[in-house]
């Protein structure tokens, strides 16, 4: 073996970088100055200090640990955004040459819709496009900055699309704040001319790029032109000078500032903003009118003083197409609204046309509808000796209370004489056909009278003509009664019978108005519907509800207060094939208790057998209703159902020139219409006929507890705790009309008597007598009129036994109630007066 070192062999595991010793660099030459180094102490001898960084070489980076690791370096923010753009601006590039400008679409050569009954046979086709294009200078200046105003006041200065706008726009869609409009007037000109009404991104990728080339080929004034002239108004009226016709029969050219204005508004709801047809809708369309007149004074169009002279400029009458003929314009009109209202089609995308809708009506129906107002009221009309009668209107619907389908509707006279749908419009009061939903809430929040009664159909209230309500801190509340009469103390039944303010104004107020209001919308009306407040008063019906509200509501009750939203469309097909998407029909639910609306469903019952409903009997159906008669007379209802149809006949006054509301005394030769009277003989027409061949059905009840037994005051006089409300003097008033059916009192298929003592007379006097006990008894006569009505002639309320009774009772009525006292009458009626409230 050799005394050399060995070299360690190379082939054990290699040396990690820069580990262990290193050779060291030759000695310099020469002498050496210092001590020698000893072993070990060189520079990679064992006791060399260890220096990890070599001079020269680059301190490394700390690596990024925990969250910092997830966030991104500048470098990659960088290199994203540089290619982000990059991509979008190869996008935008490959867009803008492979997107063309198209042909105008089919909006010049539009098709027809088709309107279908439930069984396919045709209902109408909505005719024709009025359309007439004219150049922008046949424009008024007036109009074409009061479309600016309300559009896109920067239309001349901005480029052909808003980002930002279309931004917001998305993000107010998506986070439920409604589906908004971002596009510039270029846009909905290029979505209006050369596209659809389609909410898809495709069609927002296109109309973008159309929009930008079209800014550069077309000027402003071409593309604002374009847009006037292809935009719908409503009215089927498509372009501005179709639409400066049919609202104010002038041309375009002539239109002024506060005309101007309203049609720019109309742009936002066509038909919706449409005063005419909609006047419950004025609110809404005067604001949108002022903001289209401040923005033309913000934008200098318009001085502030010349804004000020400006007054709202009332549309004409609208008149329908003659295809449209009939109740079909009516028909077509309220499937329209159903279908932009739930937003399956957008009034533009349905103007385009080309499709085939399919509705709930039945045409069997429909027809019976028509016929039992004509033979009821239209045909007894004499509209050349009677001015009156030149006013009278009617409106119906028929609901399926099992699934919500309007089955049926009358909408009026002739659409083309008539624009307004009387079974859609929200313009006139529904009376005492409100005070069902007052007692249904009573029951479904358990509530009590003011000395703690639950309410039920026997509870005793005070009927007094007058008296002010108690427990309402909103100031003094005292309602009249019709034609004043006063009933002193009586049931819930027998005030619903004879449609009783004072006795439903206390109610509300027991019940809470607001819990009134909040059940009324369970039911089925709208939320928004005109003058429905949280007020006493909310028992007599000054609320503004259509009939089509007022049947959805009704229906609700029939079907043991379960609510399904109303629908008139099965199926909707474009253009032979393609199926659009219906509402899902899952969202029926318990508006109401089971008994709430059961024990209301036997109280109308009730209105029907024996008091103001009684008309109603002819059906020859177990049947539950109510009347009711606007303020002034000028509307009379009558909402009922059986246990398959549910059914509300309002008929109306109006002025066949203006428009407004008339009353009608003495229409059809009558000294009053209210409900029971001509919308209960049309209601049971109709019902008889529509309901004719199908298997009778009664009504399935699950009553209120307390509620079974019939209970009257007049049967406990003893009892000196009957009355309601304490009434320290133990007057009661008592002898109103119950209703009749113009002179006939039919009689019940129910097996059902009228209530006892009710007979034909009408009551408007006020008798006293004393009772041998010293109290007081005021007590009603019945002063016979013509077509009597049956009457409860006697006074009510609670009295001391063993007394005489003297007096007679007008008119031919025998007195009920066995009141002990003296009833002196006061004569028949010397004169009809108006109402100040609703019956």
């Amino acid at each position: 073996m050799s005394d050399e070192p060995q070299q360690r062999s190379q082939g054990w595991a290699p040396r990690e970088p820069g580990a262990g010793p290193r050779p060291n660099p030759a000695p310099a030459a020469g002498p050496q100055t210092g001590p020698r180094p000893g072993p070990g102490t060189g520079p990679g001898g064992p006791g060399a200090q260890q220096n990890p960084q070599r001079k020269g070489k680059r301190k490394q980076r700390p690596k990024r640990t925990g969250l910092r690791r997830l966030v991104p370096t500048w470098r990659m923010l960088l290199g994203t955004v540089l290619g982000t753009a990059l991509l979008l601006a190869g996008l935008f590039a490959l867009g803008y040459f492979l997107v063309r400008i198209p042909s105008a679409n089919a909006s010049a050569v539009k098709q027809s819709n088709v309107f279908l009954y439930a069984d396919g046979s045709q209902l109408a086709r909505d005719g024709d496009v009025n359309r007439e294009n004219v150049a922008l200078e046949h424009i008024s200046k007036a109009a074409q900055h009061a479309t600016l105003a309300a559009e896109d006041r920067d239309f001349y200065s901005e480029s052909a699309v808003d980002p930002k706008a279309m931004l917001r726009a998305g993000w107010n869609t998506v986070t439920g704040k409604g589906r908004q409009s971002g596009s510039t007037i270029t846009q909905q000109y290029v979505k209006n001319y050369y596209l659809g009404q389609e909410q898809t991104v495709t069609r927002k990728v296109k109309e973008f790029f159309i929009s930008i080339k079209l800014d550069r080929e077309k000027s402003k004034d071409d593309i604002l032109e374009g847009y006037l002239n292809t935009s719908y108004y409503g009215r089927n009226a498509y372009g501005i000078q179709a639409a400066a016709q049919a609202y104010y029969g002038v041309n375009a050219r002539d239109l002024t500032v506060g005309q101007g204005a309203y049609l720019a508004a109309l742009l936002n709801a066509p038909s919706e903003y449409d005063v005419i047809a909609h006047p419950e809708n004025r609110a809404g369309v005067l604001a949108r009118w002022n903001y289209v007149l401040d923005g033309m004074v913000k934008q200098k169009w318009l001085t502030r003083a010349a804004r000020d002279r400006v007054s709202f400029p009332k549309p004409r009458q609208a008149r329908g197409s003659a295809g449209l003929s009939g109740q079909r314009g009516y028909l077509v009109q309220a499937v329209t609204a159903y279908l932009t209202s739930n937003r399956i089609l957008d009034e533009d995308t349905l103007g385009r046309g080309g499709y085939r809708i399919t509705t709930t009506l039945q045409k069997s129906k429909q027809d019976a509808f028509v016929k039992a107002v004509n033979d009821q009221v239209m045909d007894q009309l004499d509209k050349k000796n009677r001015k009156v009668d030149t006013y009278v209107r009617a409106g119906g619907v028929a609901i399926d209370p099992t699934d919500g389908r309007v089955l049926a509707m009358y909408g009026g006279i002739d659409y083309t004489k008539q624009y307004v749908n009387n079974a859609t419009r929200r313009d006139y009061q529904v009376g005492s056909t409100f005070k069902p939903f007052v007692f249904a809430s009573a029951v479904q929040n358990g509530s009590q009278t003011q000395d703690g009664r639950t309410i039920t159909p026997n509870t005793v209230y005070d009927g007094t003509d007058q008296r002010p309500v108690r427990g309402w801190n909103g100031g003094a509340y005292a309602p009249e009664n019709e034609d004043g009469g006063s009933y002193g103390d009586i049931s819930v039944r027998t005030a619903t019978d004879r449609s009783v303010n004072s006795v439903y104004a206390q109610m509300a107020v027991d019940v809470g108005p607001a819990a009134v209001e909040k059940t009324a919308v369970a039911l089925g009306l709208p939320a928004g519907t005109p003058d429905l407040t949280a007020s006493p008063s909310i028992a007599l019906g000054p609320a503004t509800a259509s009939v089509l509200d007022m049947a959805e509501a009704y229906a609700t009750l029939a079907n043991h207060g379960r609510h399904g939203t109303y629908t008139l469309v099965r199926k909707i097909t474009k253009d032979g094939s393609e199926d659009v998407e219906l509402p899902a029909r899952d969202d029926v639910r318990q508006a109401v208790s089971r008994e709430a609306a059961d024990t209301t469903t036997a109280m109308l019952q009730s209105v029907v057998d024996g008091g103001t409903g009684q008309a109603a009997q002819n059906a020859g159906r177990p049947a539950a209703g109510k009347t009711g008669t606007a303020e002034e007379d000028t509307a009379a209802w009558f909402a009922g159902y059986t246990p398959d149809l549910a059914t509300v006949v309002a008929v109306m006054g109006q002025d066949p020139g203006t428009g407004a509301h008339k009353s009608l005394y003495g229409a059809l030769g009558q000294s009053r219409i209210n409900g029971g009277g001509y919308p209960a003989q049309i209601w049971a027409q109709f019902t008889g006929d529509a309901l004719e061949g199908t298997e009778v059905s009664d009504f399935d009840l699950r009553l209120q507890p307390g509620a079974e037994e019939m209970y009257d005051p007049g049967d406990e006089t003893d009892d000196p705790d009957a009355t309601g409300e304490p009434d320290g003097d133990g007057t009661a008033d008592g002898g109103e009309s119950a209703g009749g059916a113009n002179g006939s009192t039919p009689a019940s298929p129910n097996g059902r008597t009228p209530s006892q003592g009710q007979t034909p007379g009408r009551t408007d006097g006020r008798t006293q007598g004393r009772t041998d006990g010293g109290a007081d008894t005021s007590g009603g006569t019945s002063a016979g009129s013509t077509g009597g009505t049956p009457t409860d002639g006697g006074a009510t309320g609670t009295t001391p036994t063993g007394g005489t009774t003297t007096g007679t009772t007008g008119g031919g009525g025998t007195t009920s109630g066995g009141g002990t006292g003296t009833t002196a009458g006061e004569g028949p009626l010397s004169g009809l007066t108006p109402r100040r409230e609703n019956h």
